[in-house]
């Protein structure tokens, strides 16, 4: 799991400033030792653990400038639990929410893709927003395995590669919490905008690192984290599009639902506590209950000129 970061410092892979345009964001605090399966799982625990990472002057995108090789990524995805399969399905609902005023704009809902689909949650709720052809690309295979069986056929284990996929062949690419995971997202949003049809529209959720919850945690935040390349601003995300050729970009804060015993896995506090205080939640009626907080995920989206 250990991973060895590239030689040289790379420019920013937003809008290309280099070196001398960075200035330093957050120190390395990683720990091989501590480093195992979960810490590249889904909606983990957090371990408060970063790569050192820049924030350029030109565009605000704080980015690791070292990053482990897309091989090394890939492989640590490939391999990492999964145990946020009720999560995933509260998620998926939370960004159908604010997505449907996007989709009202779409001229057409045959083919849609997500990259980075998990257990094909969302995918659910894009059938039943009236798209017929529906393709999700997972690199986790604990993910897929858990995925429902009726969702399987819908689901490709890899990793996202353009070359397998017919230029302009999709209405909606979709993308939630993984732009950051990536070494190149501009390389990603670049793929999907040929990959869409005229009209079409990307749409991705990144965390806010400038929203309220994430500046007043700091370092505590759940979002400074090993898996992260790269951390976006709302007004980052937005230039990340503009700057790939998409027009009509826009995007939106939202609210996410989940249960307390999820909420109290974030909150920084010793481990002990935290351990007996979930114990206790899991075994209440209060556990049964979902509650919405906006902690700062912020989702964008631009379409492609016709």
């Amino acid at each position: 799991m250990k991973h060895e970061p590239i030689a040289a410092a790379r420019a920013c892979p937003l809008c290309g400033a280099g070196a001398d345009q960075a200035e330093p964001f957050l120190s390395d605090t990683r720990d091989e030792s501590r480093v195992n399966q979960s810490s590249f799982a889904s909606r983990k625990i957090p371990e408060y653990m970063s790569h050192a990472m820049v924030r350029c002057r030109v565009c605000d995108l704080a980015y690791v400038d070292r990053p482990p090789s897309v091989a090394s990524l890939a492989a640590s995805y490939h391999e990492a639990d999964y145990d946020s399969a009720e999560e995933a399905e509260d998620a998926a609902d939370a960004y159908a929410w604010p997505l449907r005023t996007v989709l009202d704009l779409l001229k057409g809902r045959d083919r849609a893709l997500e990259i980075g689909t998990g257990t094909g949650a969302f995918l659910e709720r894009l059938k039943s927003e009236g798209f017929t052809q529906l393709i999700g690309i997972e690199p986790s295979s604990a993910a897929i395995a858990a995925a429902p069986s009726h969702r399987l056929p819908w689901i490709r284990e890899g990793i996202f590669e353009e070359a397998n996929f017919p230029p302009e062949s999709f209405d909606l690419i979709c993308c939630f919490m993984t732009l950051e995971h990536v070494q190149d997202p501009g390389a990603l949003v670049a793929a999907a905008h040929r990959l869409l049809k005229p009209g079409g529209v990307f749409v991705g959720v990144t965390h806010d690192r400038r929203a309220w919850l994430n500046r007043l945690l700091g370092h505590r935040s759940p979002i400074v984290d090993i898996e992260h390349m790269q951390l976006f601003s709302a007004a980052s995300a937005r230039e990340l599009l503009r700057h790939h050729g998409y027009n009509a970009v826009d995007g939106t804060s939202f609210r996410n639902s989940y249960r307390p015993s999820y909420w109290l896995r974030l909150v920084p506090m010793p481990d002990s506590l935290k351990r007996t205080l979930t114990r206790w939640l899991r075994k209440s009626w209060l556990d049964r209950q979902r509650l919405s907080i906006n902690v700062g995920n912020y989702m964008s989206w631009g379409f492609k000129p016709l």
